[in-house]
């Protein structure tokens, strides 16, 4: 059964990336245009892992992995961010809130699915 993966974005390009990338290596994809719609999205369904930018409106990536890690079957669920954000105060404000890894933008497919795998295994 393949693995569900959900890709916050505010940016709709983006999460197409995202999505074609995955769906090609066999992941199913989830799509949410920003926290709150991540939290509403994931009422209806679990994913194995979560792909989420930091910076966006109504609930920023660090809210939702927040939120994420307060809910016990989310406790140990994968979350990367996927950000424009190098700096390393938020790498360590991300990691704090309970990010699993960074992937900065912009991004190679490769490098996503190089994570995603060993991430997932």
């Amino acid at each position: 059964m393949a693995k569900t993966i959900l890709t916050v974005d505010d940016s709709a390009s983006i999460r197409q990336m995202v999505k074609f990338t995955l769906v090609k290596e066999g992941y199913d994809v989830i799509e949410a245009c920003d926290g709150k719609d991540a939290l509403s999205k994931l009422q209806s369904g679990a994913a194995n892992m979560v792909v989420t930018d930091l910076n966006m409106p109504n609930m920023d990536g660090i809210t939702l992995i927040k939120e994420l890690r307060a809910k016990p079957q989310y406790k140990f669920v994968p979350i990367i961010m996927l950000t424009t954000e190098s700096q390393d105060s938020k790498k360590a404000e991300g990691k704090a809130a309970g990010a699993t890894g960074w992937i900065v933008k912009p991004f190679k497919p490769e490098q996503l699915v190089t994570v995603v795998k060993k991430v997932l295994g």
